[in-house]
């Protein structure tokens, strides 16, 4: 309930803000899109994710399907496997320098290939299945709520048709970009690292890359080559706690 009221209060906030010239009626629409965004159903958020993923998809060079990024992908997407406590992972590579790995609610998983350029297959299993585990604990289904609570909150038009009708591919776009660039707490980026761990050794996958990928992503902090270290603890850190789990063996 905590999370509902402060969503709400983000985005009412937001377009109370730098609305003077607005009438009572788009203040209505504005904060009922508002209230919207706090109560979103797993399946409206699921609809937004599809959304956003196909909008941000439409803007990014994606790797054809005999691409060696693509098959490379593919390998470590069945070694990961192809579903998210019931929600299929769609796995796709964006042709980029930038370093980076992202998932969506709806299992759409995007990994560039600045990113694969720089690990072997073992430390992107790593890193995917820390994005896996966003999912999986729901840290990609507040964030979405909070994403379109500040989106709709600049929209005057009410929902027809579905909550992602009543915005434009621009906002759908804008969307992405606040997921991709999502600010999660360090309990959760902990949390998602675990998972990762857990996962691997349940897929009999060497652990060991988690590590290692993390120990790669340190010597890029503070040079911002990579968006993925805005609001994530330490690499150190969070490489020291993996191979604590590795020498615990749980």
């Amino acid at each position: 309930m905590k999370i509902r009221i402060s969503l709400l209060a983000v985005a009412l906030t937001s377009a109370l803000s730098g609305c003077a010239n607005l009438d009572s009626n788009t203040l209505m629409q504005s904060g009922a899109q508002a209230w919207q965004a706090a109560t979103l159903s797993d399946a409206q958020v699921k609809e937004l994710s599809v959304k956003s993923c196909e909008q941000m998809d439409s803007e990014a060079k994606i790797a054809p399907a005999n691409s060696e990024y693509t098959q490379r992908l593919n390998k470590i997407a069945a070694t990961l496997g192809d579903n998210i406590n019931g929600t299929p992972a769609n796995y796709k590579v964006y042709l980029t320098k930038d370093v980076n790995a992202w998932a969506m609610a709806n299992g759409c998983i995007r990994v560039y290939s600045g990113l694969m350029d720089m690990m072997t297959d073992n430390e992107v299993e790593g890193v995917l299945g820390h994005e896996m585990g966003h999912v999986a604990l729901g840290h990609t289904r507040k964030a979405m709520q909070l994403a379109y609570s500040t989106t709709a909150a600049r929209t005057a038009v009410a929902s027809v048709g579905g909550v992602a009708a009543s915005l434009s591919q621009s906002q759908l776009g804008d969307l992405g970009e606040k997921l991709v660039n999502a600010q999660f707490s360090q309990t959760q980026e902990s949390q998602a690292d675990d998972y990762s761990f857990d996962l691997l050794k349940k897929r009999g996958v060497n652990p060991q890359g988690l590590v290692t990928s993390f120990e790669k992503l340190a010597k890029l902090e503070g040079s911002h080559q990579s968006s993925m270290f805005d609001s994530h603890p330490s690499s150190e850190s969070r490489a020291e706690h993996i191979k604590a789990r590795i020498v615990a063996g749980k």
